[in-house]
């Protein structure tokens, strides 16, 4: 290997968080080898027995590199060993890979003043700031997801400090698909020439794929004239179609006595009407009526239609204060305080009603709404259903993975969430499930995603998500 080479080449120390994280992360750096601490080991060791999620990730972790490392020496554990290959993207052969290298930065000398020695991050920054030292022609770069480690890092004097971002399919939040794109002024007038067709109720136009070259399915198309909006329905190298909505149509929509209150509700209405729309991901801040939809739209197509046979709501449990201690009674009696949105909208939908708590209990029963949680959902087959997933911004991918593949078939699947309001620990805006899927179901057929842009709840909801 020549010495330009042997410079390209890095060095990254992972920390125990990148793992939890990402439990396969170490092998995501390519041709550059990748150390594991043997602090790293034992924090794993620690969390592997503990009653939470990140325990799962910790055990996940450790049988995978248990996996490279089992047949290997002692020696050539501490030497390095050559991580699997994977195939290259143009298929010319397997990449080349790096070494997976465990050190026992226990023996390491303390070459850092002014830190606790006893701290496991101390420990972890003292070990790559030694191997920076030893390793002059490589770039030894910590990584981690703690940011005030990152910062520590730097004050000590390793020279490259890096997050975790092999996951993140964007940059920025600001980035993240809105499931609609906003023209200013008139679009016809925009467009231009196009053909256009009959299909049933419906007009659908076909527009030259340039007007509009970054599109995706079921994107909503709205413009400032107040009268135009159209869903893209489909589109190849050529042309795109477009099935005409119309603003009025979309505001004149009802499920279950709730009609929307701008067009974002409408678009989101309409998309959670549609039977052929398995999968509907409502982002927004709190109270633009992400929920209320949600139920309302299951119970139109559940109790009126006749299309779905139950619902099945869930959400994950983080707390934002203190524990309020085990909960007594069944399954759904302990997610009750969790689910509490559900039965408050349940109230707000019925609230007309001569005897609202006696209509709530009877749609319940009527709609078969079944409160779940996410902990049992694993193995389970999900059929003709309507499945409402609440406050999906707190799960993982790894997470929302399991629940997307329960979905059986006639099955439709809700998410909503703000990624304004994550309470996980170990979650970002940028790292949270929501913020995957939306990415990575934009263009599958069946999925739409509408950012209820606004809020409705009240006027002191609005002040206060603008200005707090």
């Amino acid at each position: 290997m020549g010495k330009d080479q042997e410079l390209d080449r890095k060095m990254y120390v992972l920390d125990t968080n990148v793992l939890l994280h990402e439990p396969l992360a170490y092998l995501s750096f390519q041709e550059h080898d990748v150390v594991i601490p043997m602090t790293v080991l034992e924090e794993l060791d620690h969390i592997k027995d503990r009653k939470r999620d990140v325990s799962r990730d910790a055990r996940i972790a450790i049988r995978s590199l248990d996996g490279v490392l089992k047949d290997a020496s002692p020696e050539e554990m501490l030497d390095g060993v050559r991580l699997p290959s994977v195939q290259s993207s143009n298929e010319s052969g397997p990449l080349s890979r790096g070494k997976l290298i465990i050190v026992n930065d226990h023996l390491f000398p303390d070459s850092i003043s002014g830190l606790p020695g006893n701290e496991n991050d101390h420990i972890i920054i003292n070990c790559a700031v030694r191997l920076q030292k030893q390793h002059t022609q490589k770039k030894v770069v910590l990584v981690t997801k703690d940011i005030n480690m990152r910062l520590k890092a730097k004050g000590a004097g390793l020279q490259f400090v890096e997050d975790y971002r092999t996951d993140q399919l964007i940059d920025d939040i600001k980035l993240l698909s809105l499931g609609y794109k906003k023209f200013s002024g008139d679009f016809w007038q925009s467009v231009g020439d196009c053909t256009s067709e009959q299909q049933g109720r419906y007009t659908s136009h076909h527009v030259p794929k340039s007007f509009l070259p970054d599109v995706f399915c079921n994107e909503y198309l709205v413009d400032d004239s107040e009268h135009f909006a159209a869903r893209i329905t489909g589109y190849d190298d050529a042309n795109i179609t477009l099935k005409d909505l119309g603003v009025e149509r979309l505001m004149h929509q009802n499920a279950w006595g709730v009609q929307p209150k701008n067009v974002y509700q409408g678009m989101a209405m309409d998309a959670l009407l549609d039977p052929n729309i398995e999968l509907v991901i409502l982002t927004g801040p709190a109270g633009c009526g992400k929920t209320l939809l949600a139920l309302a739209s299951a119970l139109e197509m559940i109790i009126e239609k006749g299309i779905y046979d139950k619902v099945i709501v869930t959400r994950n449990t983080p707390e934002i204060a203190e524990s309020i201690g085990f909960l007594p009674g069944t399954e759904e009696e302990k997610m009750a305080p969790w689910l509490a949105a559900i039965t408050d909208t349940l109230e707000v939908l019925h609230k007309n009603d001569e005897s609202p708590i006696s209509s709530r209990n009877y749609i319940m029963e009527k709609a078969n709404i079944q409160f779940k949680s996410v902990n049992f959902m694993r193995g389970r087959s999900i059929q003709n259903a309507v499945v409402i997933l609440d406050e999906s911004q707190n799960l993982t991918a790894s997470q929302l993975k399991t629940i997307i593949t329960r979905c059986g078939e006639g099955t439709k699947l809700i998410c909503t969430g703000n990624l304004a309001q994550i309470d996980s620990n170990y979650l970002t805006p940028l790292t949270s499930g929501l913020t995957y899927i939306v990415e990575r179901f934009k263009h599958f057929e069946g999925s739409a995603t509408i950012n209820l842009n606004g809020v409705v709840r009240s006027r002191l909801a609005s002040f206060a998500e603008e200005n707090l």
